[in-house]
Parts: structure tokens; C-alpha cells; sequence
């Protein structure tokens, strides 16, 4: 966020701070982050006579906090709907899909734990056609590069489904920015578009573990499907 010319370009750690410095009693920490905060108008120093001088949030600087905040809650409803839009694109294959789930994976001979945003297999009873498959979704050119700076938590969603498939906003980043050993589709307003495959080698046939977290979830279903008939 710029807020003029003169001032410098906001990050994330100037955002934290100004949360940080609303909840608490305002003590300065005399760092570059608050005299960037200081510069841009957000923050105005409290002089009292006898006191350690303080540091409190300007109007501005709230109104500019709130703005973040609005612009975070849309941020997360954009993701959760295109993860759902996701989940449903998936259901039309004839798999069934899982959201929210904690797998255990062990990439490198040590046990991890993952969190994809949406984990899916075939609807089979053969294991060796099961198919699994996770696909993470972006809507945030930030939160991307921020993810693909994680070669570990690619590895992890290797080693917990075989295939990793970057679900990504149109715009918000070429193809060839994902890494190759991922798959690439992306989502426009009329559709959800394969860029770019992985075939499996061989099939992927998850653990132990995988099936006793599956066993506790439930699949998902989407918002808009009647209720089963008794």
C-alpha cells in the first residue's frame, strides 16, 4: 500500500506493528519499521512531562489498519470460494474431494505434518487406481511467490499424494513460475483451465495414515446439494 509519493512502500511487517502498537500501551521499540510508520503519518509520538514518550495509531493510520483488514476478509472469501469451486470441478470427475485436512508426510525420512487445501481421489475400490491428488489454491500474487519459497512443503504434498497441482487466479503469475514438478491450472471467471499435467510414473497408493485421517473426515459436499431422502 503506498500512501504517497513522499512516503515508502508499506509491507507486511508495517501492518504488524500497527496492530501490535493498537493492542498495546504504545511503548516505542525505536526501530527503522516505526520511523517509516512515524514518516507516513500512521504513527505520532505521546509527549508527557515525566513519562516515557509512547507511541500511538493516528486516524490515519487507523483508517489505513481497517483498510487491511477489509482487504484481508475479501483476500480469504476469494480463496475459500475458489476452493470450493475446486472441490465441486472435482466432484463432476467422479472423485471424491476432502477440505481441511491434516495429512503426516515424510519427504525426507522425517514426518511432517501438511495441510492442503484440497486433497482428492478417484472413486475406486482398487487402491492402485485411486489416484490422489492435492491442489493448492492462489488468488494472491504475494501469498504464491510467499509458497513457492517452500521447496519442504512441496515435498510433503509429494510424499502425502504422489501429484501437487497449483490452482492459481488468472493473472497473478506465468505457468512456468511454478516449479516442474507440479501441475498448473487456472481459474478465470468462466472456468478452470489445465495449463499444465504431471502424469504419475506409477500409481500412488496412500499410507496407513492418510486412510485413518480420511476414515475421521467427512467429503465434501457442496452448499447447494439437497439433503438425502430418508
Amino acid at each position: 500500500m503506498t500512501l504517497s509519493p513522499t512516503y515508502p512502500t508499506l509491507k507486511r511487517v508495517h501492518w504488524t506493528r500497527l496492530r501490535q502498537m493498537y493492542r498495546s500501551a504504545g511503548w516505542p521499540c525505536l526501530d527503522t519499521v516505526e520511523i517509516e510508520l512515524l514518516a507516513a503519518g500512521l504513527l505520532e509520538r505521546v509527549l508527557v512531562t515525566g513519562a516515557p514518550d509512547r507511541l500511538r495509531l493516528t486516524d490515519a493510520g487507523i483508517r489505513a489498519l481497517a483498510a487491511t483488514i477489509e482487504g484481508n476478509r475479501e483476500t480469504r472469501d476469494a480463496h475459500e470460494q475458489l476452493v470450493r469451486r475446486v472441490a465441486e470441478h472435482l466432484l463432476g470427475l467422479d472423485r471424491v474431494a476432502y477440505l481441511g485436512l491434516t495429512l503426516m508426510a515424510r519427504p525426507d525420512q522425517q514426518w511432517q505434518y501438511t495441510c492442503p487445501d484440497v486433497f482428492s481421489i478417484r472413486r475406486t475400490s482398487v487402491a492402485e487406481y485411486l489416484d490422489p491428488v492435492i491442489h493448492e489454491i492462489k488468488v494472491r500474487r504475494a501469498d504464491l511467490l510467499a509458497d513457492l519459497k517452500k521447496p519442504e512443503k512441496r515435498s510433503a504434498y509429494l510424499a502425502a499424494s504422489g501429484q501437487c497441482v497449483y490452482v492459481i487466479a488468472e493473472g497473478i503469475a506465468a505457468p512456468d513460475e511454478i516449479p516442474p514438478e507440479c501441475g498448473v491450472m487456472v481459474a478465470t471467471e468462466a472456468d478452470l483451465r489445465v495449463v499444465r499435467q504431471v502424469p504419475r510414473e506409477v500409481p500412488f497408493v496412500p499410507g496407513t495414515h492418510t486412510w485413518m485421517t480420511l476414515a475421521r473426515a467427512c467429503p465434501y459436499r457442496p452448499l447447494r446439494e439437497p439433503a438425502p431422502r430418508l
